[in-house]
């Protein structure tokens, strides 16, 4: 009776071992990412030699049917919520999009150049030229693909659907890049404030 019960009891204990075991990669796992839409996203991420960190995720919704478009993800070296910090420090930054609708490339590139026009007013014309080079990249994205923008204080280097496009320099086009997300007028308010991780 008494091997008998050390067997039975041996046997529970390594039962709850396992239990304990993969409860505990759950709450890792879900404490390392984060989700938006069904979109998850890594709460930090390496860029060269930095390490960035999550600031916040937003969805983009576009019409007054506010259709989902891409959850878009904000990664700093530092967190914060201050907007005029994100646009106007030399850190490494970068704003990942993973689309959740087929946007077609043409109206990306619409998108990109009213982003602009609507955040640097009467300074557009200066950054025409490299508005230009951005959209001669866009592509038609379809559901689950990315497009991520690596700010560091020399330009931004632009990837679309896994490819390296290139690096478009200037610490003007930067900020006024910024300043789309996080400007006065940005695509919606929601997409701005969750990247500044002041709403979820």
């Amino acid at each position: 009776m008494g091997m008998r019960a050390t067997s039975a009891t041996r046997y529970q204990m390594r039962v709850w071992c396992v239990a304990f075991v993969m409860w505990a990669l759950v709450v890792v796992g879900a404490a390392s990412a984060a989700e938006l839409a069904g979109i998850t996203m890594p709460e930090s991420i390496s860029v060269g030699e930095k390490t960035l960190v999550l600031n916040g995720l937003g969805l983009r919704e576009a019409t007054f049917l506010k259709f989902d478009v891409f959850v878009g993800g904000l990664y700093l070296e530092q967190k914060t919520h201050d907007p005029n910090k994100i646009i106007q420090s030399q850190q490494m930054k970068q704003v990942a999009m993973h689309f959740v609708r087929n946007v077609d490339a043409e109206d990306l590139r619409n998108a990109w150049t009213k982003g602009f026009e609507k955040n640097v007013g009467g300074n557009f014309a200066t950054l025409s030229d490299r508005v230009d080079q951005l959209n001669g990249w866009m592509a038609k994205m379809q559901v689950g693909d990315r497009m991520t923008f690596s700010f560091d204080r020399n330009g931004v280097d632009v990837n679309v659907k896994g490819s390296q496009r290139g690096t478009i320099s200037g610490k003007d086009f930067s900020r006024a890049m910024l300043s789309i997300w996080f400007g006065p007028k940005p695509p919606n308010e929601g997409l701005k404030r969750g990247m500044l991780g002041v709403e979820r």
